[in-house]
């Protein structure tokens, strides 16, 4: 497995203000934007539970988490922890996480920005789902990727 943390784009106030908290108070209540979640992952240091909205993505009978960010807190905990939950409102189902490869990646990004590239794409340094494979593999290394797996209740 790859890591790198050379590449974080931190989200502004503005956008935290206008953007992410609003998606997270609908998410809490129920309402699902476009299949948003809300990731919770114990704090690696804290231990506290810390959540963000994120866009689970299914693919191949598997499901993906994303960071189009980079290397972000909730990838730095996620990797601790191993796994977390997702939810939205009162359902919370909890997974466990692999980090998967770089070579694994491209697949993974197609799809993720043929869905969501509109809301995330400009993080993803002008690489879009119709780009071709070697873009995909370029960018690879910059946006952490874990497959999760429901834990069984």
């Amino acid at each position: 497995m790859t890591r790198h943390t050379a590449y974080y784009v931190k989200s502004g106030r503005m956008e935290t203000a206008l953007v992410h908290r609003p998606i997270a108070w609908l998410v809490r209540r129920g309402i699902t934007l476009n299949g948003k979640s809300e990731l919770a992952v114990r704090g690696r240091t804290s231990g506290e539970w810390r959540t963000v909205p994120v866009n689970p993505l299914p693919l191949g009978g598997h499901r993906y988490l994303v960071a189009p960010r980079g290397t972000t807190q909730w990838v730095r905990n996620l990797r601790a922890a191993g796994g977390g939950e997702l939810r939205v409102g009162r359902r919370a189902e909890p997974f466990t996480a692999v980090e998967i490869t770089d070579e694994e990646k491209p697949a993974v990004l197609h799809a993720y920005l043929d869905r969501w590239g509109r809301e995330v794409g400009r993080f993803f340094d002008g690489v879009g789902a119709g780009s071709p494979p070697e873009e995909l593999r370029r960018i690879a290394p910059r946006h952490p990727v874990f497959r999760i797996t429901p834990i069984p209740a």
